[in-house]
């Protein structure tokens, strides 16, 4: 049965954190058992762009810090890394200032471990893969013995939720992340992507930081969240769906807990989980809003009986949720137009434009805007189809 252990952590004062994750990983026996000393590990943070750690956009430090110190007295060399969203040229000036503005410098300073500045890109063989068999990643992941998947407690505009699966897509680099967006153009393929990725780099535990977690339109323009929980567990699907559940979700609306499942690689029944610490009764936490695109990510479409495919699919492409840009508070960076896979997004004036009929409705705009000016807008009828 796989375990996950559930830790409660109020705030971010490092002492208490750490206290927290040491607890959790200690709840997960496998974790010694597979890590021995002189082995090297990259923590994978989620460091989606360089936002303040106050955002509850990226891992906090803090977390990070405390697991960089947990493998640093099991004798292990520690590497801290990401091919944050936001880098799309993935080259050590941007990698520099993410984590910086994230807080990591701080944490290397502190612990002494080291910051991944290696942008060399390598071509991996996964033959077991269900979309990407060759799949290009960053080269430390093929440097270390290990990786710890960091994670951080957010919905997600097209994937619905995000944790400790979603956040190995950061092994991607750079501009690659667009071209799999752009080929895996639909929430079932993008899910098998990830499954995938997880699968190739197998983390040897995953932490999720649910101190204050996301809700709402994340993983970047949503509303901060209060948890206060750490969770752990050497299986990524486990802790996942323990999120999942903790924040009132369902597995079956989480296009990677179906993929993993459909696969046959885990159950997504809550039964199958023995949760250490804090048990699922004690927590009680009002559901996370969603973001305003699940419905428009429903696996398999709409699926209404009555109406012909071709106007399904008329209904799917013209009044699903879709991008729209506040002029207001643009700052003309470009930044959604050069991260857009399929090139949307064009300028014009100084102002992003959307060519709708373009959109794969994969919301990277959305996530990576640095000023919260694009916005997802619902179609009334859309919605009363679905409803």
């Amino acid at each position: 049965m796989n375990k996950v252990s559930i830790v409660r952590c109020n705030d971010y004062q490092y002492n208490n954190v750490e206290k927290s994750v040491f607890q959790c990983l200690d709840g997960i026996q496998e974790i010694k058992q597979k890590i021995k000393s002189k082995t090297k590990v990259l923590v994978k943070a989620n460091l989606l762009r360089g936002s303040s750690p106050e955002d509850a956009i990226t891992t906090h430090p803090s977390v990070v810090e405390a697991i960089v110190r947990y493998l640093q007295e099991m004798g292990c060399r520690v590497i801290i890394g990401d091919s944050p969203g936001s880098a799309l040229s993935f080259d050590e000036k941007r990698l520099k200032s993410v984590y910086e503005i994230t807080g990591m410098v701080e944490v290397a300073t502190k612990t002494g471990c080291e910051l991944n500045y290696d942008t060399s890109i390598i071509e991996v063989v996964n033959m077991a893969a269900r979309n990407q068999k060759y799949m290009q990643i960053i080269k430390v992941v093929n440097d270390v013995d290990f990786v710890v998947s960091a994670a951080k407690l957010k919905t997600h505009a097209m994937m619905t939720y995000t944790g400790a699966v979603k956040n190995l897509f950061g092994v991607i680099p750079g501009r690659t992340k667009i071209d799999y967006h752009l080929k895996m153009n639909n929430v079932n393929n993008f899910a098998a992507l990830l499954v995938d990725i997880c699968e190739y780099i197998k983390p040897v535990f995953s932490v999720i930081d649910g101190v204050e977690g996301m809700e709402g339109d994340g993983p970047a323009a949503g509303d901060k969240r209060h948890v206060g929980l750490i969770l752990a567990s050497a299986n990524p699907y486990a802790v996942d769906l323990a999120a999942i559940h903790t924040i009132g979700m369902k597995p079956e609306a989480v296009p990677t807990m179906v993929e993993a499942k459909k696969r046959g690689i885990f159950s997504s029944n809550w039964e199958d989980i023995e949760i250490k610490g804090e048990q699922w009764h004690e927590i009680k936490i009002e559901p996370f809003k969603l973001p305003a695109t699940q419905s428009a990510n429903a696996m398999g479409g709409l699926g209404i009986k009555g109406i012909p495919q071709f106007l399904q699919n008329f209904i799917l492409n013209n009044m699903r949720p879709k991008p729209v840009f506040n002029y207001n508070i643009c700052i003309s960076c470009g930044l959604c137009a050069e991260s857009c896979p399929p090139k949307a997004i064009s300028m014009v004036n100084h102002r992003p434009v959307l060519h709708v009929e373009k959109c794969i409705r994969c919301f990277c705009c959305h996530e990576l805007c640095p000023e919260k000016a694009v916005h997802i807008k619902r179609n009334w009828l859309y919605e009363s189809l679905l409803h």
